[in-house]
């Protein structure tokens, strides 16, 4: 359980720098160049994954069961790992609508990951891992929107055809990973018998 909470620490506190510390990541990409500091934030964003992801497996050798979910928010799970994705490709796809209006949907896309995940998931290393990226997400998202704010950056308008174009990818990797075996293959669990 100490390797996954020390992967979290590490991998979400790299990601939470532009939040939480702005200045020091600036004085750092200057220090260090901006080679230097991606270095940096690379090698201690992979350890941090790591380590995370091999605290996370051993945890579920010998679980910690803190609750039993009710079987029925497996469905609300998977509806929510819908939206998700839509919202994570969302991030990617040029002149969409969702991006124009919700300005961060990685990070929105992370807290409705997070979210659905803790309704069908009881376990400790669950309940960290999940409430963990929970709790960033819904802070750094916080964040993000007070320097939109305080910028007054106006949002890139959005078109119909990427809008449509991120619902009907974001629908296939979703299928993707609920039918077509990819939760299986990099998870080891199947999504209908237990949603995690």
């Amino acid at each position: 359980m100490l390797q996954l909470l020390i992967g979290l620490v590490l991998f979400l506190g790299i990601h939470s720098l532009q939040s939480v510390a702005p200045q020091w990541r600036q004085a750092a990409q200057q220090r260090w160049g901006d080679l230097g500091y991606k270095a940096i934030y690379a090698s201690i964003s992979l350890l941090g994954l790591y380590l995370l992801v091999q605290g996370y497996a051993l945890a579920r050798l010998d679980p910690t069961v803190l609750w039993t979910p009710p079987r029925g928010l497996q469905h609300a799970t998977i509806l929510l790992m819908w939206l998700a994705m839509v919202l994570l490709v969302a991030t990617y796809m040029p002149a969409n609508h969702i991006k124009s209006k919700l300005r961060h949907p990685m990070t929105l896309s992370v807290k409705v990951w997070a979210l659905g995940h803790l309704l069908s998931n009881g376990n400790l290393a669950d309940v960290l891992l999940f409430g963990g990226f929970l709790a960033w997400s819904v802070l750094v998202f916080r964040a993000a929107r007070q320097r939109d704010r305080a910028s007054m950056r106006s949002a890139p308008e959005g078109r119909l055809m990427g809008t449509l174009l991120a619902v009907v990818v974001g629908t296939g990797v979703w299928a993707a990973f609920l039918m077509g075996g990819l939760h299986v293959w990099l998870v080891g669990v199947m999504p209908f018998t237990r949603a995690g």
